[in-house]
């Protein structure tokens, strides 16, 4: 006697008496299975490196001044003769008593890191030569909070110290400087002072690192005659998914603008969307596919088999026991495959993530083979198994014992 049930152990039997279009079925499943596998873990790992490089060098959401709006103005009369925006020198829009504001941002929900900046346009010199840049102070403390710069430095150090500044690779090209060599900066009100080079970094975006210079707030708020105030607010917030939201919440809590990563990397999320899309319709047709393979080959087995289940019928076995023959099949192929699938889509993912790398030996294409993935891959096999043997189970358990042996 078997130590397996009646209806695994026939379902089982069946399917190794056909070994062929067993071993074909089951190869089937597999490499559906394994294409699946591979065009998942392959596009969530360039979309999570896409956004994990987007994202490095970059906060959720950052907060800015509101536009100025134009004072209206009138004739001694009251008549309307014109409107106005005033504009400082260096037309940077400034936050006042911004401490009380940080405080409050730093309290909402999600929020992990709040970094005040200041920000504006001015030059840089170094002998003859001369750059136009874009000056940012920081207080390092808090932005390393929302931009790790350490990890992006390729030299020198991230400390801004009294008259430090970090420059971007490109800048340090152009103008020939090296850690510890001088620079002057100059502002379009020509406010200027000399700084010394504590370190080069390398953001990857080529315009940043051509323009973008790092001094300390308090610098910055000298050159730009910004005093006591600042320009903006980077955040960081636990789920970069969720900048919308916590901008919303911001601009609730406060009169200021929040601007989510999200609207600022519209042709990234445009990308993305299309990605992913391609892989679902993708993923889709390969589950058809599978699918109809399963079915069929299931179908045939129910032709194949009519005498046999005529005989089973006619000895008494109920409808349901043949309906579950079939499904345990389809149970079984599919548990196959997935696991053919998940082992033979993990193999692909790592060779391909291998045969391509970049010049630091990382994965030109990176992979992302986390457990979600197999369990998905598992759940899609088994329910696509179970799903396609639904009709050729119907169709063994309507047959009529006595016709089925009769003309066998």
């Amino acid at each position: 006697m078997s130590a397996l049930p009646f209806e695994p152990f026939v379902a089982l039997r069946f399917l190794r008496e056909g070994r062929a279009q067993t071993l074909l079925i089951f190869v089937g499943v597999g490499v559906g299975i394994g294409v699946m596998v591979f065009l998942s873990a392959l596009i969530s790992g360039l979309q999570g490196s896409l956004i994990k490089n987007t994202l490095s060098t970059q906060a959720h959401v950052v907060v800015r001044a509101p536009e100025r709006t134009p004072t209206v103005l009138h004739d001694a009369a009251g008549a309307l003769v014109g409107a106005a925006v005033e504009k400082g020198a260096e037309r940077v829009a400034r936050i006042d008593a911004w401490q009380p504001i940080s405080d409050t941002i730093a309290k909402l929900a999600t929020v992990t890191a709040v970094a005040p900046t200041v920000a504006g346009s001015a030059f840089a010199h170094q002998g003859p030569l001369t750059a136009s840049i874009a000056l940012r102070g920081i207080d390092v403390a808090s932005y390393r909070r929302v931009v790790n710069l350490e990890e992006k430095l390729t030299s020198g150090r991230s400390d801004l110290v009294g008259n430090s500044a970090l420059i971007g690779i490109e800048l340090a090209n152009n103008l020939s400087l090296h850690v510890g060599d001088r620079l002057r900066l100059r502002t379009t009100a020509n406010r200027e002072d000399i700084v010394r080079v504590s370190g080069i970094f390398d953001l990857g975006n080529k315009d940043v690192n051509q323009r973008w210079v790092f001094v300390s707030l308090r610098e910055a708020q000298s050159l730009l005659d910004l005093s006591g105030s600042v320009s903006t607010f980077e955040v960081r917030i636990e789920d970069p998914f969720a900048a919308e939201a916590v901008a919303e919440n911001i601009r609730q809590h406060t009169t200021l603008v929040a601007e989510p990563w999200t609207q600022l990397n519209r042709q990234l999320l445009v990308a993305l969307k299309s990605q992913s899309s391609s892989s679902i319709m993708i993923q889709v047709f390969v589950v058809l596919a599978v699918a109809l393979g399963i079915a069929s080959v299931l179908v045939v087995s129910v032709v194949q088999k009519s005498k046999e289940i005529g005989i089973l019928r006619a000895t008494g076995t109920s409808v349901r026991s043949i309906t579950w023959i079939f499904l345990i099949q389809g149970l079984v192929v599919g548990l196959v495959g997935a696991v053919v699938g998940s082992l033979l889509g993990a193999l692909l993912a790592f060779v391909f993530s291998r045969m391509a790398v970049s010049a630091d030996g990382s994965p030109t294409f990176p992979v992302d083979l986390g457990p979600d993935l197999f369990l998905r891959a598992f759940l899609v096999a088994i329910g696509v198994g179970l799903a396609a043997a639904i009709s050729p189970a119907r169709r063994a358990a309507r047959l009529d014992p006595a016709v089925a042996i009769r003309h066998v």
